[in-house]
């Protein structure tokens, strides 16, 4: 059956219009969550199925399903050629996923021992628990993006993207447990519950099933089933993620709003911008130190800065109701990436004045 609406080319120019204003579009996404934070949080909450409630209802997070359909979507999207290049040359994506995982091991006990030098009574464990749920998170699937914008090596980013998500349910509690000697009062005990829930549930469900159907999709179904899939997939996706943006925005700024702490913006500033920043140099520095070559060096830093905050995001949500303000530093950290990213595509670029 046609449907007029829904053809090939309509939804392709929806999807190439939203992907060229997607910056403004979640420049919009933060203003309508300042302006109009009332729907997020309504948005925020566990909703029953069917409505109602009673015997033998579900329950669901609106945000982890749109964490799900962008997940999936990026799975999807997975350019299949690129999986043999992979397993042909596994040294690269290796070198990648430790440092993925060992840099947060370095960069958050220096972050704490300075935040303990500071005024703060419970030194910065708020702080401290977004930064470790950030950090213990896979690597971004927008990080493949940026790969393509610059000069970086798209199989190494594929890799390690795939690879970091796959191996996030044993990973992610394994980086808590690591991290949570760090933390003091009751975000410890609340970071150890919200752990369990990570490796026992959400990682699982909301982020590895998602993208390996995705990525299943692209190995099993022909071209042109794939092709439809993602037709109707991709605008989709887009729009939950500015969706998403909205919810978690909505839930830190709402609270910032109702209970107004400068002080707190100021060091959810301070820490996500001290965390990204030695993530990033810290990831150029082994790069070099393991002589790789530009091309994989330049994925491997955008790895090793960019981790999936709207996952970190969505498991506060779903695991830390009571604690929105700890979705004001991923927010941070979340655009502060993003910015990081863009320096180090522009000087991987071969064309680019900056480039080395």
């Amino acid at each position: 059956m046609n449907h007029p609406t829904l053809s090939p080319p309509s939804l392709d120019r929806a999807a190439n219009w939203l992907r060229h204003r997607l910056g403004r579009a979640t420049c919009l996404a933060y203003a309508a969550a300042l302006l109009l934070p009332g729907p997020s949080l309504w948005l925020r909450r566990q909703h029953a199925v069917p409505p109602g409630g009673g015997p033998g209802h579900l329950t669901l997070h609106i945000a982890s399903l749109l964490l799900s359909l962008v997940l999936f979507s990026a799975g999807l999207q997975v350019p299949v050629r690129t999986l043999g290049r992979i397993l042909r040359r596994p040294k690269a994506v290796l070198a990648g996923l430790t440092l993925h995982l060992a840099i947060p091991l370095m960069v958050l006990p220096f972050v704490a021992f300075l935040l303990r030098r500071t005024p703060d009574t419970d030194g910065g464990s708020g702080l401290l628990t977004a930064m470790i749920l950030i950090v213990a998170m896979p690597v971004a699937a927008g990080a493949t993006v940026w790969t393509t914008k610059g000069d970086g090596d798209q199989p190494t980013m594929v890799g390690l993207v795939l690879a970091s998500t796959l191996l996030g349910p044993l990973t992610t509690p394994l980086l808590v447990a690591a991290l949570l000697p760090l933390l003091s009062n009751g975000y410890a005990q609340a970071l150890s519950d919200t752990s369990r829930s990570a490796g026992h549930g959400f990682t699982f469900v909301t982020v590895v099933l998602p993208c390996a159907a995705g990525l299943l999709c692209t190995l099993v179904l022909p071209m042109s089933w794939r092709d439809r899939l993602l037709r109707g997939t991709v605008p989709s996706a887009m729009a939950g993620s500015l969706i998403l943006t909205y919810i978690n925005a909505g839930g830190a700024l709402g609270s910032f709003l109702a209970r107004p702490r400068p002080l707190l913006f100021a060091a959810a500033l301070a820490v996500a911008a001290l965390v990204c920043l030695l993530s990033f140099v810290l990831g150029k520095t082994a790069a070099g130190l393991l002589r790789l070559d530009a091309p994989v060096a330049s994925s491997l830093t955008l790895a090793c800065g960019m981790n999936n905050s709207s996952a970190s995001a969505v498991l506060i949500t779903t695991s830390l109701p009571d604690k929105p303000h700890l979705l004001l530093p991923v927010l941070v950290y979340g655009v502060l990436q993003k910015t990081a990213a863009g320096r180090v595509v522009a000087r991987s670029r071969p064309s680019s004045p900056a480039a080395l």
